[in-house]
């Protein structure tokens, strides 16, 4: 069984959101306001988890992991607005192979701003961000029921795949300030989401899991509707994941949008497979 916790759900949206932020600035492709983004966002979310753990029953290493985490994010944002001048290497690439392939066809010869002097920003820092909240992860599966070893994986897969499928569709909308950047980014954490799919998924439905929730073995309080309601959103989710990639292979800008969209309702169902499930295992355990 498993313990519904909101803390513990914050904090490890907030890791898994920070380590495949730490995937795309790795790349150094993305322009650095993406950056910016993400680690708001997740300042933010790692910050009310650490609120709700305080006002719904503390857990000393995962309120301490959440502290930490929005520390090395805040760290991050101010660093990466302390080097903003510096820019981003891979897009200043793109950027001026773009503008010589263009002055070579028609001869005009487009000027571009050089790089200001100074370090690029870190992205280790965002792997950092990620890394410090391990431990309160790890805590908070031992602490939410009888089976560490399997809570701890469904926390730690949980907080993979719910960050993927969050910076995808984040990255995606990303495309509106910088079109003319490579996909390659995008494709990357939608690959993730689809790997990410089938051990999340299975990992919930090991004993005491989802299967006992199916064959009436736990009831739900709905009969049995919420069960097939987390079974639709499994399959809504991969079929979701795999027409974004379809979505991708098109060659016009307006699939990246489209991809976008569909991203949100993976999201929509990424969450459902997530929370329906802690939800009718947390009420299996209470009944």
């Amino acid at each position: 069984m498993i313990d519904l916790a909101t803390a513990d759900f914050l904090l490890q949206w907030a890791a898994g959101g920070m380590f495949f932020c730490w995937v795309t600035t790795r790349r150094r492709e993305v322009s650095i306001g993406y950056g910016w983004t993400i680690r708001g966002t997740y300042l933010v979310i790692a910050v009310l988890g650490l609120g709700a753990g305080l006002a719904f029953g503390v857990n000393p290493v995962r309120e301490l992991s959440a502290a930490a985490l929005a520390v090395v994010a805040a760290v991050g944002l101010a660093q990466s607005w302390i080097r903003r001048h510096a820019g981003v290497s891979g897009q200043r690439m793109v950027a001026e192979t773009r503008s010589a392939r263009i002055a070579k066809m028609t001869g005009i010869d487009r000027s571009l701003t050089t790089k200001q002097p100074g370090s690029e920003f870190d992205p280790r820092l965002d792997l950092l961000a990620a890394a410090v909240a391990l431990p309160g992860i790890v805590a908070a599966g031992i602490a939410a029921g009888d089976s560490p070893a399997l809570l701890v994986a469904r926390m730690i897969l949980g907080a993979l795949f719910l960050g993927a499928v969050t910076d995808a569709m984040l990255l995606g909308h990303w495309y509106l300030v910088q079109p003319g950047m490579s996909r390659e980014p995008l494709n990357e954490l939608v690959r993730w989401t689809a790997i990410l799919w089938l051990p999340h998924t299975v990992v919930f439905l090991l004993p005491t899991g989802m299967v006992s929730a199916l064959n009436g073995s736990i009831e739900d309080g709905y009969d049995g509707m919420l069960g097939y309601f987390w079974v639709g959103c499994v399959v809504a989710t991969i079929v979701l994941v795999f027409v974004t990639m379809a979505a991708l292979r098109e060659r016009q800008y307006s699939a990246v949008m489209a991809a976008t969209g569909l991203l949100y309702l993976a999201i929509l169902t990424a969450f459902g497979m997530d929370l329906v499930a802690r939800a009718i295992l947390a009420i299996g355990e209470s009944a």
